[in-house]
């Protein structure tokens, strides 16, 4: 896929047509003073001043409009520059918490416990929120594999799941966040948020929230 197709910039023609519309704005305020000029009462004339202010007023407006199709311009370039860097990316695995995608294989999980925890849980929920399974594991930061086992120990169907880890001081629950877990990277697209890389199975994260990259492992 072409990612860079992907991604949202003004095109030239944009650009050239917003300087063309505020000299056309531009024209048709001055002939609008100047219909108002002919037309004054010539026992009441309108004050010079109030032209000035008119025209500074204008003025103002114009140059906003132009600073603020500058910006436009320049975010177009800066995101068009980061879809070129997130070009590198796909095909490789991002490391990130988000749901994981379930295809009946296990799954290389990164947990990491809380300080201060002596237990800790997997917290495993469908893409309907529901919990279908709680699984204690070894409170240590090394990879885990999940085998994809519901609460009765039978395979879950394949799908996408979410996964939490608890880290618990015995009964009392320390924090509660997702898992991290590595998962190959089919798409990048631009956003208001910035750059998001689309995952297997249609997971959508913000780049910046990715903590590692790797090649696929065979």
């Amino acid at each position: 896929m072409d990612v860079t197709s992907a991604t949202s910039v003004a095109s030239p023609a944009a650009t050239a047509a917003a300087p063309a519309k505020i000299t056309s704005d531009f024209n048709t305020f001055l002939r609008m003073l100047t219909v108002q000029m002919q037309n004054q009462d010539p026992l009441k004339p309108i004050d010079s001043a109030d032209y000035a202010v008119q025209l500074a007023t204008f003025s103002g407006v114009e140059q906003q409009v132009r600073t603020n199709q500058l910006l436009a311009d320049l975010q177009g370039k800066f995101q068009q520059l980061g879809m070129s860097e997130m070009a590198s990316w796909i095909g490789k695995e991002a490391r990130v918490a988000a749901p994981v995608l379930y295809d009946g294989s296990p799954l290389t999980l990164s947990p990491n416990p809380a300080v201060g925890a002596d237990r800790a849980v997997l917290v495993v929920k469908d893409a309907q929120g529901n919990l279908v399974s709680r699984e204690e594991i070894p409170v240590s930061a090394e990879p885990y594999q999940w085998l994809g086992a519901g609460a009765d120990g039978a395979p879950l169907p394949p799908g996408t799941y979410s996964i939490e880890l608890e880290s618990l001081s015995g009964e009392r629950v320390i924090t509660t966040q997702p898992v991290e877990h590595y998962a190959k990277v089919i798409e990048a697209r631009g956003g208001p948020q910035g750059t998001k890389l689309v995952l297997e199975g249609g997971v959508e994260v913000l780049a910046v929230d990715v903590t590692a990259l790797r090649t696929p492992q065979s």
